[in-house]
């Protein structure tokens, strides 16, 4: 289903708040959401090459902004790359593309798919939904901000076992409730 802007970005932050923030499954998302220096941008691209554009531009957005105004941006694209192996082979890409353009050491990109699915689990395994979103996107992130966040916590080693062991114990049927209600969002109130 098609819809405006502000309901891929309501849907998002819904996602975002119930899930990323609640269960802690990034201790470094806080600051930047609580600050409001997360973008949330919305890409209408419907061609692999148009949505590489897409993020060339908002690489160049985020070199250009001081990260007290934007800190991080997610890049939503739910017209493209929606079968989840077309998406992971498309950061052979991104990381060309970071490489090319100058921004490697600068930015990294992480993943998120509504179908996102760990190498060695099976698909409904609970997991995958530390990287489920409700639209496939890209987490643009600054590598400086990323360092200092990393120097400051205590055991950031632990922080993917603890994740796993969260989203297993509360159950994929659990996440899957929790995606279906954000899908349900409408506006960005």
């Amino acid at each position: 289903m098609k819809y405006n802007n502000a309901t891929y970005i309501a849907q998002t932050r819904c996602w975002l708040e119930n899930v990323v923030l609640k269960h802690n499954l990034c201790p470094f998302a806080h600051k930047p959401f609580n600050g409001g220096q997360i973008r949330y941008v919305v890409t209408d691209s419907a061609r692999v090459e148009f949505l590489l554009e897409d993020l060339q531009q908002e690489l160049a957005y985020l070199r250009s902004v001081p990260v007290a105004e934007v800190e991080t941006t997610l890049l939503i694209h739910p017209g493209v790359l929606e079968d989840f192996y077309d998406y992971n082979d498309f950061f052979d890409l991104v990381e060309g593309l970071l490489v090319q353009e100058g921004y490697e050491g600068e930015f990294q990109v992480a993943s998120f798919h509504p179908d996102y699915q760990f190498e060695g689990t099976r698909p409904e395994d609970a997991e995958n939904y530390t990287n489920r979103s409700p639209y496939p996107m890209l987490h643009l992130i600054r590598e400086d901000s990323l360092e200092q966040a990393v120097a400051h916590y205590p055991d950031v080693d632990a922080i993917p076992q603890r994740n796993i062991d969260t989203m297993n114990a509360l159950g994929a049927p659990h996440h899957q409730a929790v995606l279906a209600g954000c899908l349900q969002q409408t506006d960005e109130a």
